[in-house]
């Protein structure tokens, strides 16, 4: 693949971009507006003169990967991309108009992805007059740290599809993990209902976050605490994964904490807005 599109210039969306136009690719961020497309671009430059302040890059490769970078706000630009991932919301209904709208714009032989955490592959695919090209792509954040994607068939997914995305995750430096399409998928499966269930041992009053999280590191050996990793998620993005697993399990076991519920409706989204369990 020489040419992949990027929808969605967030913290996801421009941390793809990064790795694939470190790893030789061109990337095409397409978001709705410029303003949005340059905070992207500046994230990626800062996270480039970081690495070269750990003498990991020179700043001849961050320009030569800064340069396979390019940005537009209609999506026709990215009709000629061999794959496209998407990286927007966690929202469903938003998910679906963007792959409509993408199988409208790109060609017949393009790729479909989505960096969906939680959501159905499969009904994403349906959305598509191509959903044997469609397929979930999911990284982890921070996307230039973090060496896993989860690889998730819908039940239309085709095999070459498949085999033709896992050869590009191990080419731009990630470990791909075969995963079937299920309400959250492996990691969020697991991790989630752990952070949620931090989130009713603060409620409850059993702990403060700092002694919760401290108790975890210390305890169970995390090298963060679920309550400092809910705010880097971002608490709006977890109450979204716990409402797809509790819709799609129908099992009380993942009811969303009422304290995540009301943190999210007074803002307090974590990280992205300065405050949430903890202040940034």
């Amino acid at each position: 693949m020489k040419r992949i599109g990027v929808v969605g210039a967030g913290t996801m969306g421009n941390g793809i971009a990064q790795v694939v136009a470190l790893a030789g690719v061109e990337a095409v961020i397409s978001d709705i507006g410029e303003e949005q497309l340059q905070r992207g671009l500046n994230t990626v430059s800062g996270s480039l003169d970081r690495l070269i302040k750990k003498e990991k890059l020179t700043p001849e490769q961050k320009a030569a990967a800064m340069a396979r970078i390019s940005t537009a706000t209609d999506m026709t630009a990215l009709a000629d991309c061999d794959l496209i991932i998407e990286a927007a919301t966690e929202n469903l209904e938003l998910k679906l108009k963007i792959f409509a709208q993408l199988d409208k714009v790109a060609s017949a032989a393009t790729l479909l992805a989505t960096n969906t955490s939680s959501i159905s592959i499969t009904r994403i695919a349906a959305a598509t007059q191509r959903p044997d090209k469609v397929i979930g792509m999911h990284f982890f954040n921070p996307v230039p740290m973090m060496s896993l994607v989860e690889l998730i068939r819908g039940i239309q997914t085709a095999e070459t599809t498949y085999r033709e995305v896992e050869a590009l995750t191990r080419a731009i430096g990630k470990t791909p993990v075969q995963v079937r399409n299920s309400p959250g998928f492996v990691v969020n499966r697991l991790l989630s209902p752990m952070l949620n269930e931090a989130m009713f041992v603060l409620g409850e009053g059993l702990a403060t976050a700092a002694e919760i999280d401290e108790a975890m590191k210390l305890g169970a050996n995390h090298p963060i605490g679920p309550l400092a990793l809910a705010d880097m998620i971002g608490l709006d993005v977890q109450l979204a994964v716990m409402q797809v697993l509790f819709d799609g399990f129908k099992d009380p076991k993942y009811r969303p904490a009422p304290l995540l519920v009301e943190m999210v409706e007074a803002g307090l989204l974590g990280r992205k807005t300065g405050r949430g369990f903890f202040s940034y």
